[in-house]
């Protein structure tokens, strides 16, 4: 996922996508606690696209405020 694809959806959007990911992320470490994790590189993805989420939308709500 790129910074500019997320800087161009909404509030919503952007709390539904990261509720989303966070569902991944519990599932993923699920996985790896089982040994069942095949693609461990989906790991650091699903972080990281949860941080960028966060950042942009707390950049939108400072945008808003000023």
């Amino acid at each position: 996922m790129k910074a500019s694809d997320v800087r161009t959806k909404s509030s919503d959007e952007l709390n539904d996508q990261l509720g989303a990911l966070k569902k991944e992320q519990f599932n993923l470490r699920f996985q790896r606690a089982t040994g069942q994790l095949e693609n461990t590189a989906r790991v650091k993805e699903i972080r990281r696209d949860i941080a960028r989420i966060k950042t942009i939308a707390r950049q939108k709500s400072a945008e808003n405020k000023a």
